[in-house]
């Protein structure tokens, strides 16, 4: 599952730093620092291998520009810190600028990781679809849930040629430990990905009736988890979603749909 997709947007009804925050994370799931190639060299003394290859960065890259293209998206920026890891960064930005000539109708940017962490905390507005090798992703996908209102608002999934695993997309952390087995975690981000499943899967109209009525329910403001400021349970907050949902399938069919 090489492409990890998450998307970083505000929702009705719930307070963020930002508004206007609409941004695809597409980053490289399968090697850079995440690789794994770590080894002790002597006692006391550990080394990780950082793996970039063209073959994967291509095919990361191609896949934003057609996700972008195929969404309606204007722009893409890759992220990286080719100034300074000149072979392995350098090789990706090279690489994403080479797929971009592709894609002529998709503006092309790029950007040095440190700056584009701090461009996303000040204007996050500014970015369409980031392009980034899986650390830089990564971090990114959690500093994009800060900005909307905390992870359980990131929805996100790993895509294959074979698989695909649809989940949260960012780490709860001590957020998550503290509400383990209290039935108060915020559901809405898995309830997303879950529409992203259901489009994925090409079960469109499940996914917006999924989605709406999760839109719903957090725009009426009466059923919040306690992330939200409010006082619900995880299973109160899915009863709302559920009961709009019923109500969405009883009008789409009063019209015929």
């Amino acid at each position: 599952m090489y492409a990890h997709v998450c998307h970083a947007y505000n929702f009705p009804g719930i307070k963020a730093r930002h508004t206007g925050v609409d941004t695809i994370i597409i980053r490289e799931n399968t090697e850079g620092e995440y690789a794994g190639f770590e080894h002790e060299v002597v006692p006391g003394v550990v080394e990780s291998i950082k793996v970039i290859t063209e073959a994967k960065s291509r095919r990361i890259a191609r896949y934003a520009f057609e996700y972008a293209l195929l969404n309606g998206r204007r722009s893409v920026t890759c992220v990286h810190k080719a100034n300074i890891m000149k072979l392995t960064d350098g090789l990706f930005l090279a690489v994403c600028t080479d797929v971009a000539k592709e894609f002529p109708g998709i503006e092309f940017k790029q950007i040095i990781v440190d700056n584009a962490c701090m461009q996303m905390a000040s204007k996050p507005q500014q970015f369409d679809v980031l392009l980034t090798p899986n650390l830089y992703g990564n971090i990114i996908d959690n500093l994009g849930a800060g900005l909307i209102g905390g992870p359980g608002f990131l929805p996100g999934g790993s895509i294959g040629a074979a698989a695909a695993v649809f989940e949260q997309g960012a780490s709860a952390g001590n957020v998550g430990l503290a509400q383990a087995g209290k039935g108060i975690a915020n559901p809405t981000a898995v309830m997303l990905a879950s529409a992203m499943m259901l489009k994925h899967l090409r079960l469109g109209t499940f996914a917006t009736w999924l989605e709406d009525a999760v839109y719903a329910t957090l725009g009426a403001g009466k059923c919040r988890t306690p992330d939200m400021g409010g006082n619900a349970t995880t299973a109160e907050f899915t009863t709302h979603v559920v009961d709009y949902i019923h109500k969405l399938k009883d009008t789409d069919a009063e019209k015929g749909h």
